[in-house]
Order: C-alpha cells, then sequence, then structure tokens
C-alpha cells in the first residue's frame, strides 16, 4: 500500500505579526504543535503524529497565541519536546514519503531546521529525505470555496461532518480536517495528481 502524509504547523505569533510577515524585532516563526496524519491509498487515516515544542528564542507563549490555540503555558512546560527531538521525530515519521501542506508550513519547518542549527544542534532525519508540497493552490482550483477559510475550516466550508474532536487552530486537528477535504474531492472525483505524490 502506498502512503502518504499530511501536516499542519502551529508557530509563535503576536496581535499583528501575520499581517506584517513576522517583522517586528524578535518575532520568529518557532514551531510549538506538529500535527500529521499519515494516509493510505483511499486517504484513510493509518497513523498520527504529535507533539507540543518548546521554543528557543520565545520560551513564553503571548496571550494572543494561547488565545488562537488553547495552548497554554504550562502544558508547553509540562510536555513540550526539545526543537531538534520534536522535528527530529516527525522528518522521521515523514522520510521517504510525499508530504502535503495546506500553506507554507515546509518553508517555517525550513526556518526552524536552521536555527537548531545556528545553535549547534543536531537534527536527526533530513528535511530531504522527504517530498514536501503545498498544495493550498491546487485545492483552492478544484474547491473554489475553499479560498478565502484556513486548513482548520476546510470541512465546514465543503458542508462535511465535523472530522474529529477539538478545534481549528490545532494542529492535529487541522489534519484530518484537511484529510476529510481530500477524501471528500476524492469522492467526487477529484484525486490529488499523481505528481504530488511522488516521493523521490
Amino acid at each position: 500500500m502506498s502512503t502518504f502524509v499530511v501536516f499542519d504547523l502551529e508557530f509563535t505569533t503576536w496581535p499583528g505579526a501575520l499581517e506584517q510577515d513576522w517583522a517586528e524585532p524578535g518575532q520568529l516563526r518557532e514551531i510549538v504543535q506538529i500535527g500529521a496524519l499519515r494516509l493510505g491509498d483511499d486517504y484513510s487515516v493509518l497513523e498520527e503524529y504529535e507533539a507540543l515544542v518548546r521554543p528557543a528564542a520565545n520560551p513564553r507563549l503571548s496571550p494572543y497565541f494561547t488565545d488562537l490555540t488553547g495552548i497554554d503555558q504550562a502544558t508547553l512546560d509540562r510536555e513540550g519536546l526539545p526543537p531538534a527531538q520534536a522535528i527530529g521525530d516527525f522528518l522521521g515519521f515523514c522520510q521517504g514519503q510525499a508530504v502535503l501542506s495546506y500553506g507554507n508550513d515546509m518553508v517555517v519547518l525550513g526556518e526552524n531546521v536552521g536555527w537548531i542549527r545556528a545553535r549547534g544542534e543536531q537534527v536527526k532525519n533530513s528535511y530531504l529525505a522527504a517530498n514536501f508540497l503545498n498544495v493550498r493552490p491546487w485545492l483552492n482550483t478544484v474547491a473554489p470555496a475553499t479560498a478565502p477559510v484556513n486548513v482548520g475550516r476546510l470541512w465546514k466550508v465543503l458542508g462535511l461532518p465535523k472530522p474529529a474532536a477539538g478545534a481549528e487552530h490545532s494542529a492535529l486537528f487541522d489534519c484530518y480536517s484537511f484529510a476529510a477535504a481530500l477524501r471528500h474531492l476524492r469522492a467526487t472525483g477529484i484525486s490529488l495528481p499523481d505528481g504530488f505524490l511522488y516521493n523521490g
């Protein structure tokens, strides 16, 4: 059976950061949560990956981030992994797979790998051992109703049942929303192009 991965990240943010592209001094897009699902040929969920990640440059979460994601400081301090460990484990989950995102999350992932290496730390498993691809432009084209919404709302704008417990801006819930949208499109005859699932 061939498989592929869908993933989503939650990363540090502040009021206005999105609109200003994180341009203020000290505002880095440090990963705080990783969610991923391994999907089978029929786009059913075979395996989950989820981790909380402790930011290095901005270890204190902004109230804005906590309000957005529901991730609080106490939970992060208790359950968060060091960035090198979490990202290395995630890249291991992705190894040899096509890895799809709804947006440029792979850019944020690459930034975080760079910061880890700049601190003199090593990331086990290679970023290059997986084929990362942003499928949002394709999905918005084949399902125009999705164009204005984030990944956690895909299920809603497509009129689908809620795909999992939780809410948008939780990385794993957002992955379930993403997977539900892909399954729905496949059921209507719109499958991911074969080239998207090329693993390298």
